[in-house]
């Protein structure tokens, strides 16, 4: 698969994870219905799904590149759906976080490696 593809993937898989885990901090901390825990397990198990997508032979390796992602779509979220802007400093650590994600995704590997 592609890099776009994979990217694809990722974005999806946190979309789904930060969604879930949001679901059961409403219900936690914010004193949402537990009902809230339905689509929050489903939105989880896709995010499961969806990482076992990722054309990597190795699951560590996957999550390793995966965990730029989703610090970013973190951000995201903090900003988009909480209405907190990130300040500089969690750009710069998004950036450094994306920046290794990177290397981890797109390093040439040997075959099976």
């Amino acid at each position: 698969m592609n890099a776009p593809g994979t990217l694809a993937i990722y974005i999806g898989a946190a979309l789904a994870e930060i969604a879930g885990c949001f679901a059961v901090w409403a219900w936690m901390r914010q004193g949402a219905s537990a009902l809230w825990l339905v689509p929050g397990l489903l939105s989880l198990a896709v995010f499961a799904w969806l990482l076992t997508l990722a054309p990597s032979d190795f699951a560590g390796r996957a999550y390793a590149a995966y965990g730029g992602v989703y610090i970013a779509a973190s951000l995201l979220w903090l900003w988009l759906i909480e209405k907190q802007r990130p300040d500089t400093w969690d750009l710069t650590g998004a950036a450094i976080c994306l920046a290794g994600a990177a290397v981890i995704l797109l390093a040439p590997r040997a075959a099976g490696g």
